[in-house]
């Protein structure tokens, strides 16, 4: 499991962007993963753990959420 933090989230457009600990590229985030693990949004610099997953269209994105 990958951990990162929070670099901004919207929760009225439903996505956001996690910079992982390991300083790699930026990873998306949707407000459906969100709402998977119990929250309603998440809060800028929020630490979190996720499983990085490939979508359909090949881009990767956030799942599995836990929040720190």
């Amino acid at each position: 499991m990958a951990s990162g933090v929070v670099k901004w989230f919207n929760a009225t457009k439903g996505y956001g962007f996690i910079a992982p600990a390991d300083g790699g590229k930026d990873v998306f985030v949707h407000i459906s993963a969100v709402e998977r693990a119990g929250q309603k949004s998440l809060q800028e610099g929020q630490q979190i753990q996720y499983e990085l997953v490939e979508g359909r269209n090949g881009r990767f994105s956030a799942e599995e959420l836990v929040l720190g």
